[in-house]
């Protein structure tokens, strides 16, 4: 059978069209296939639609992944300044957030437009939409892909199809299928940076809490496992959100607890025993100089006090069980809202199958899977997207 092209990336979004366009860009014959109508939605809705395009601090500290020294060599070969760099040549305006989150100034069209003009620029030909039915590897060497717009013959497949995270905008398990197929391990997938919800009998003395948000100490694990953030926390109906739920819900592990220090900067029962001999008021109007009054009332309610109580009327050891309530809130979540809600998926395509260098399946010859797909996940502030044009060009310029 005679090569049409040299490489078929398949997923057009962050990782595919980065690969797509280095790859094109060193001569090779690339055809990019997306089974979406719009190009790049993940890029388009992300950061509010201003993409959190990397994070000027990305390195392998801030990814998961069941083999985590993996990401370093393509982290280091393709590192946030090089993004910016390609940003500079298109003329894209960015400024940072806090914590090293970089946005556009303008739209997460712009980097999409980037994408594009450098795929174009590099002659990649593109099949939107297109589904693929079935891929088969050619004795010989080299693979054959049935899709809805004819049979491509190529050299190399590049999986770039993402994991399961919010379906609506096309996800699906497509890389799984595909690496199972070829006898490659997956991690088994779960939602990540996701809200995290509780049993609604247990949550109902929170639900008036809904749509406070303030920073807290967040913390799963024990010993070697523990994880600890320090960011935004956000009560929901069901549950709690925020940027500090989000980035410890990659590492909770279900049936275990999460921590929350409301108040990191103050050892509330050290506070409250010596208020005792100093105020008069009560615990309500006290506690409403560390947080909201909103708030206060509503902990103090959950929590079986009496706001009303005069500080100095109080033994000190309710004095110190607040102080525990609210410096070590622990709390069993029953689950997560799902895919639905999960900006990334952890898991996916075992980095044991793949050369770091390339991300080429070792035993697969021309087979590559990049992005979400592997099993590395970033935390929540841009370095998904690092990932995926630092994993998206080593693959690129492997190929």
């Amino acid at each position: 059978m005679s090569k049409q092209f040299d490489v078929a990336v398949i997923g057009a979004g962050a990782a595919g069209m980065m690969c797509a366009a280095v790859a094109g860009q060193r001569g090779k014959r690339v055809v990019l296939i997306d089974h979406a109508s719009r190009l790049a939605e993940k890029i388009r809705i992300s950061g509010g639609g201003r993409c959190n395009f990397t994070n000027l601090h990305a390195g392998p500290a801030n990814f998961l992944s069941e083999n985590p020294h993996f990401c370093k060599s393509a982290l280091s070969r393709y590192t946030p300044q090089d993004f910016l760099s390609l940003m500079k040549r298109h003329g894209i305006a960015w400024h940072e957030k806090h914590k090293g989150q970089l946005f556009c100034d303008d739209s997460a069209e712009d980097i999409i437009r980037m994408l594009k003009a450098e795929c174009d620029a590099a002659k990649v030909q593109w099949r939107m939409p297109c589904s693929i039915n079935e891929i088969t590897a050619i004795e010989g060497g080299g693979f054959s892909l049935a899709t809805s717009t004819g049979d491509i013959v190529v050299d190399s497949v590049v999986v770039a199809t993402g994991g399961l995270s919010i379906p609506k905008i096309g996800a699906t398990d497509f890389a799984h299928k595909i690496a199972r197929q070829f006898g490659i391990k997956v991690i088994e997938p779960r939602p990540a940076l996701v809200p995290l919800t509780f049993d609604a009998a247990s949550w109902e003395p929170f639900v008036p809490l809904s749509g406070i948000s303030l920073e807290v100490d967040i913390e799963t694990g024990d010993k070697k496992s523990r994880m600890t953030f320090r960011e935004d926390l956000l009560f929901t109906h069901k549950g709690l959100s925020g940027p500090g739920v989000l980035q410890i819900s990659s590492y909770w592990q279900p049936g275990t607890a999460i921590r929350i220090n409301l108040l990191p900067e103050v050892d509330v029962a050290a506070a409250l025993i010596e208020a005792k001999t100093s105020t008069k008021k009560n615990l309500a109007n006290h506690m409403a100089q560390y947080l909201p009054a909103r708030l206060v009332d509503g902990l103090l309610l959950a929590h079986g006090f009496d706001g009303d109580q005069k500080i100095a009327d109080m033994p000190d050891k309710r004095l110190r069980l607040l102080g525990e309530k609210l410096n070590r809130w622990e709390l069993v979540p029953n689950g997560s809202e799902g895919y639905r809600k999960a900006e990334v998926t952890r898991g996916g395509i075992d980095t044991r199958a793949l050369s770091q260098q390339s991300m080429m399946v070792t035993k697969v010859p021309g087979l590559y899977f990049i992005g979400e797909s592997v099993d590395v996940t970033g935390w929540l502030g841009g370095f998904n997207f690092q990932w995926a044009w630092a994993s998206g060009t080593a693959a690129g310029l492997a190929l």
